[in-house]
């Protein structure tokens, strides 16, 4: 049971962060649009490359298992606010959705950092809890 488990964990990690690597990813290749739309939405622009940060390095580090529960409680937050900030109008297509996704995304996010990345991971072989 326990192969299974650390199975499981493995390949969580690896279906989790797709949605954040590929969004950081072209937070990166499309900087100025992005900073427009967060400032249109009431965000400064300084926070983007904090943002891409978060979603294109935590979730590299997410992949890999490394800091993984540092990354996961940070990436949970910060996909709750997002949620608070970006999706709350539910008048506008498709912002109900993405708001029950962003909860759900939080939530599993929350469940990694209590259960941790599981064997296959950087985080077990230096063997640290973060």
């Amino acid at each position: 049971m326990k192969k299974l488990e650390d199975a499981g964990f493995l390949i969580a990690r690896i279906l989790m962060p797709v949605l954040f690597i590929v969004a950081g990813w072209g937070k990166i290749t499309g900087y100025a649009g992005t900073q427009q739309y967060m400032e249109h939405m009431g965000v400064p622009g300084f926070f983007l490359p904090l943002t891409i940060l978060l979603e294109f390095g935590g979730g590299l580090a997410i992949l890999f298992g490394f800091l993984t529960r540092f990354t996961a409680i940070f990436t949970a937050v910060f996909t709750l606010i997002t949620a608070f900030i970006f999706h709350i109008n539910f008048s506008v297509d498709g912002n109900s959705i993405n708001f029950m996704k962003n909860l759900s995304i939080s939530g599993g996010y929350l469940l990694l950092f209590i259960t941790g990345p599981g064997a296959y991971s950087i985080d077990r072989v230096l063997n640290k809890k973060w």
